[in-house]
């Protein structure tokens, strides 16, 4: 299994180099994830039928160590909003998430970039199409955040579609709940 998803990654890793601007097209990253938006900051994916909360959680908590992610900080932004007596209507919460063997290079090159720093996950849940609340996962995507930095260097963009790429694996599972 682990050999699979060394896989995944370095088709991703190749992939990045190709020279179609994909700044203009929706692109998929592989045929298990969903389309990306390349115009959108944010990367959004439902949780699968059947999925939990918790196993999203877990699913994360598990599968980032694996990724040699780790997960310094966690704001539970809908429990502070129930303490001022604001209903949050659902799951509102960001996950942050650091891979300093994937970011080093943008942050070398590009200090400024540390205001992106660490990459942010977001649970929350919002109405779905019949009204019902659905729990979604999204992420802050890094190459999106590097369209803020004058001229990156070339080493910089790569670290960025590495970085996007294996937080898109990372949040494509959570949302079924593999471990």
């Amino acid at each position: 299994m682990r050999h699979l998803i060394l896989i995944g990654l370095l088709i991703f890793a190749f992939s990045a180099c190709s020279v179609v601007d994909k700044s203009t097209v929706a692109v998929k990253a592989s045929s298990v994830m969903p389309a990306v938006d390349t115009s959108n900051a944010i990367y959004e994916v439902p949780v699968a039928d059947g999925v939990t909360y918790q196993d999203v959680l877990d699913s994360l908590k598990s599968l980032s160590v694996g990724m040699n992610f780790v997960n310094p900080a966690n704001f539970p932004i809908g429990d502070h909003m129930k303490l001022r007596g604001i209903d949050p209507q659902g799951v509102k919460e960001v996950h942050s998430f650091c891979n300093l063997s994937m970011g080093t290079e943008i942050i070398l090159d590009h200090p400024e970039f540390l205001v992106f720093a660490p990459c942010r996950i977001a649970l929350y849940e919002k109405p779905d199409t019949n009204n019902k609340l659905k729990l979604f996962i999204a992420l802050a995507r890094p190459t999106f955040d590097l369209k803020n930095i004058k001229n990156p260097t070339k080493r910089a963009v790569l670290s960025a579609q590495q970085l996007e790429d294996a937080l898109m694996l990372l949040i494509s599972k959570a949302r079924k709940g593999d471990i």
